[in-house]
């Protein structure tokens, strides 16, 4: 008998751990703009400034375009340089030996969404991890997993934004939320990882949402 409690306690601990990510989840998208706004959104460009390393910073604009195209360019002497993008069907990136850029075969796109968004649709498993604490903030922990690929989301426990979110290769930092339209978005990115030598600083001043680009913005 206390072996079927004890297997019983943990099938509830299981179903209430998944409804309460899903919760977590909703809630954010719910006080960050709304499903319906965020599916609404077509296109962002961000400009601001980039910090690498320690010294290095760069006005930088970042453009972004459902599904997956994307092109981040520095400028340097008024001149905008792209680093880094996708096209639609191959990823460029800076070659900075030869300082050329350059096709990366094994490039990896980014949904134009997040993970959490849709996750139930995209085939990703949600699991709530506790509290934790990012800074000084106490945050929601919820893990998302799909396949062997596994990331983890702090969210605010009083307000929900996310504040952080875990990667396999990288750590990313939200903060300085603004409202953009209907959508709540981060004026400040902080991305580190382990390796340490692509770490950076972003502050944008300014985004826009669904503005239409030139044909040509994702040509490398």
């Amino acid at each position: 008998m206390r072996k079927i409690i004890a297997v019983l306690m943990m099938m509830m601990c299981g179903l209430v751990n998944a409804q309460t990510a899903k919760e977590i989840i909703d809630k954010n998208i719910e006080l960050s703009g709304g499903l319906t706004n965020w599916k609404l959104l077509n296109t962002v460009m961000l400009q601001g400034r980039v910090t690498l390393g320690i010294n290095d910073e760069y006005p930088i604009k970042i453009y972004q375009q459902r599904p997956n195209l994307s092109k981040t360019s520095i400028i340097i002497g008024k001149k905008e340089t792209a680093i880094e993008g996708y096209d639609g069907k191959k990823g460029y990136a800076m070659n900075y030996a030869n300082n050329r850029l350059q096709e990366y075969p094994n490039y990896i796109a980014e949904s134009f969404d997040n993970d959490f968004i849709d996750w139930e649709s995209k085939g990703f498993e949600a699991k709530y991890l506790g509290k934790e604490k990012v800074g000084n903030t106490y945050c929601h922990k919820v893990q998302l997993t799909k396949n062997v690929n596994t990331s983890f989301y702090y969210f605010d426990t009083k307000n929900y934004q996310l504040l952080k979110e875990v990667k396999k290769d990288e750590s990313l930092v939200y903060s300085d939320y603004k409202k953009v339209g209907s959508l709540m978005m981060p004026f400040r990115i902080e991305s580190s990882s382990a390796k340490k030598d692509s770490d950076y600083v972003i502050l944008i001043n300014k985004i826009e949402t669904n503005r239409v680009f030139p044909e040509n913005t994702f040509k490398f």
